[in-house]
């Protein structure tokens, strides 16, 4: 979802686009023209959007609403205090809504902060890492040796070269653990050149895109309607092509997060929360946007299509039984990873999957270029997070793009996946907690913007 020079970006997460204003027509008019071409077949796909909307809404949406209110994935550890790394200009967002208030450590589950001690460096063999359990089984007795290896195959995965973004040091003094259900993604007022620098940067020089070519909707001479844009997009490899569609379907999806959950009313008793159909519509109608907002909601389904084919891939590294979602409390874990493995199990069952088969399947030597070139342009991206001046938007952009590296990193990880043992550590492949709490709240994410679509959908019906 692109934005030129010169436009504002308003705030939904990370920074919403305002659209230069362009006349609505009659009264009316505009209701139902956001969905017009979102149906039918997506590019560059097999699916279709009726199908994803049926799923997701009334199969995989309510399942995965209920895993991540549990305490597993509700707690995510960030630095929210590391410097912009690209400019200097560390200006705060000093809107109350922008803050994110961290959890006291006490109030952090035993398993989840045990799950988190800082092996030494040089336990490199496996004397060392039994030391480590048994250091790590003094903290809690319950834990048994699978528990033990698995909590330590958490800690013992560094950043590392399969990685598609740039990871906190979670052991950092400023890392701090935050309860995401406390701190949710909504209309914060953040605003202004600062938030639109954020959005530039990442479609101007993360996108494989050449400056002569114009992004639509660009102000000032070389707007043609994005005729320039779209026949350069056409002509790029299927995977700078998919780049850009990831990158303007998170847009889109941190657009309709909050323009669902924007601040209606705010007064000194209390704060309303609710869909603002005009902010909707001011992104996503076909005649405000010229033609972009479908494409951009299309471009959502795509990242759908996406994250959800990274966790059909990945279910087996969760079905081991050494994989445990541990907190603490034995039997809510269990229930936890049972509906875990439901929930991929539904993922996998998903008739028309995107096929990434066709990624990096050229000349060899040129695919590994390419696919290098892939990886660095989204960790730059995750690094672009710590420019965010909102607090609780860079919250929100790290995870989100953690989650989406974490499911790239998954999908061109096949032959590792492939070959884990079904029982035992897995040594190839290996994630994070915070890898898979990111993955699962993005996906959570996308999936909840596809559900609030349909919302959308029946509130402009509604409108006479």
């Amino acid at each position: 979802m692109a934005a030129g020079s010169g436009l504002l970006l308003r705030a939904l997460g990370l920074a919403v686009l305002l659209l230069p204003v362009v006349p609505r027509g009659p009264p009316g008019a505009a209701e139902r023209r956001c969905f017009c071409q979102v149906t039918g077949h997506l590019d560059d796909c097999t699916c279709d959007v009726e199908t994803i909307d049926a799923f997701n809404n009334y199969k995989l949406f309510p399942r995965l609403n209920e895993l991540l209110q549990s305490d597993y994935f509700r707690y995510y550890k960030v630095n929210l205090k590391k410097p912009c790394p690209f400019w200097n200009d560390n200006s705060h967002c000093g809107i109350r809504d922008c803050a994110v208030k961290p959890c006291p450590s006490d109030e952090v589950p035993d398993g989840i902060r045990s799950g988190s001690y800082k092996y030494s460096e040089e336990a490199n063999n496996l004397a060392e890492e039994c030391e480590e359990a048994k250091r790590l089984g003094a903290v809690d007795g319950s834990l048994s040796k699978e528990t033990q290896q698995a909590v330590l195959q958490w800690t013992r995965h560094d950043d590392s070269s399969d990685s598609f973004c740039e990871a906190d040091d979670i052991y950092s003094p400023d890392a701090e653990y935050v309860d995401l259900l406390l701190n949710p993604e909504r209309y914060t007022g953040y605003k202004g050149p600062d938030a639109w620098k954020i959005w530039n940067s990442i479609y101007e020089e993360n996108c494989f895109k050449p400056q002569n070519v114009k992004r639509p909707l660009t102000s000032g001479r070389g707007d043609d309607g994005g005729h320039t844009f779209y026949k350069w997009l056409k002509g790029v490899c299927v995977e700078k092509r998919a780049f850009y569609k990831l990158i303007s379907g998170l847009h889109a999806s941190i657009n309709i997060h909050l323009s669902a959950r924007y601040l209606l009313q705010d007064t000194w008793s209390e704060k309303k929360w609710g869909p603002n159909v005009t902010e909707f519509q001011q992104r996503f109608d076909e005649v405000i946007t010229r033609g972009e907002g479908p494409r951009r909601l299309k471009n959502l389904y795509f990242l759908y299509l996406i994250e959800l084919r990274a966790l059909s891939k990945v279910l087996p590294f969760f079905e081991r039984p050494g994989f445990q979602l541990y907190t603490g409390n034995k039997s809510h874990d269990a229930e936890m990873k049972n509906l875990l493995l439901e929930i991929l199990h539904l993922a996998k069952s998903f008739p028309l999957h995107f096929d990434e088969n066709s990624f990096f399947a050229g000349n060899k030597k040129e695919a590994v270029k390419l696919k290098e070139e892939f990886r660095l342009h989204f960790k730059n991206i995750s690094k672009i997070m710590d420019c965010v001046g909102c607090f609780k938007c860079r919250l929100w952009g790290k995870l989100q793009t953690q989650g989406l590296g974490t499911a790239l990193k998954i999908l061109f990880s096949e032959n590792l996946i492939e070959k884990i043992p079904e029982s035992g550590p897995s040594y190839g492949f290996q994630l994070t907690r915070q890898e898979i709490v990111a993955l699962f709240n993005a996906f959570g994410r996308i999936s909840t913007s596809v559900r609030e679509l349909e919302n959308f959908k029946n509130i402009l019906q509604n409108m006479r």
